[in-house]
């Protein structure tokens, strides 16, 4: 039984349906991917286990720990131990880098200090502790901020969206040891990703391609993905096996 485990999951935006009877099991402390082309639905779904308000006319059922939490605002999730790093991370003007990751700590699991953190991330804490979470700080250097913080929360269940996206290669190195320490702490963490090189930091896969479950497996098999750029599947622009080869 998986931490997170979706049942015959759809949704639609304005008559149009976005993801189509998704039924998916998470494991728990393992790192999942969730690939696919843009548009396959992959946010989309974070979005929906996370409960976002947008996202909660759902039909099927997001089960945690083997309950419910279909009717489960996201302060109710969160607080159950699941959350979501943004691919664009929020800003907050007024806010110290201090207090932001303080703010994130859970004591009752041992939380690490906001310079164990930074550190962790590849961040000097003597730069960046006083510096305010606004537009002083570059996309990376939100995105790795809001992992240190993701670290101090200690959570069950981490949903990243796009982890190396405006993240300079030299610290996206740091970023997946981080979610290595995470899955080693217990935590399960799910990747949203169309990066193959993403997909190599995970030990299990699902493919998504219009809405729809196409594949899972292991890292191996669906690197065929990113090989040929498709797979077979019934959506109905599917190329015929001659330009698979």
């Amino acid at each position: 039984m998986g931490i997170i485990e979706l049942k015959q999951v759809s949704l639609s935006f304005e008559e149009q349906q976005i993801l189509f009877e998704l039924s998916m099991d998470f494991w728990e402390g393992h790192i999942h991917a969730v690939v696919g082309p843009n548009g396959a639905g992959k946010s989309t779904l974070a979005h929906t286990i996370m409960g976002l308000p947008d996202y909660r006319s759902h039909t099927g059922d997001i089960l945690f720990a083997g309950k419910s939490i279909k009717e489960l605002s996201i302060d109710e999730r969160a607080k159950l131990g699941i959350t979501l790093a943004w691919q664009e991370p929020a800003r907050f003007n007024g806010i110290k880098v201090r207090e932001f990751i303080r703010r994130a700590g859970d004591k009752s699991r041992g939380t690490k200090s906001p310079e164990e953190v930074l550190n962790m991330v590849g961040l000097d804490p003597g730069r960046y502790l006083d510096r305010d979470v606004d537009t002083t700080l570059s996309g990376g250097e939100r995105k790795r901020i809001e992992l240190a913080s993701i670290v101090a929360m200690h959570p069950k269940v981490v949903l990243m969206d796009e982890p190396d996206s405006g993240v300079d290669i030299d610290a996206i190195q740091s970023i997946f040891d981080v979610l290595e320490w995470l899955k080693e702490h217990g935590t399960t963490v799910i990747m949203i990703t169309h990066s193959g090189e993403v997909l190599k930091h995970a030990d299990h896969a699902f493919l998504l391609c219009n809405g729809a479950l196409v594949d899972k497996g292991t890292v191996e098999q669906l690197s065929s993905y990113f090989e040929r750029k498709c797979v077979p599947c019934t959506h109905k622009n599917v190329p015929d096996e001659e330009a698979l080869v």
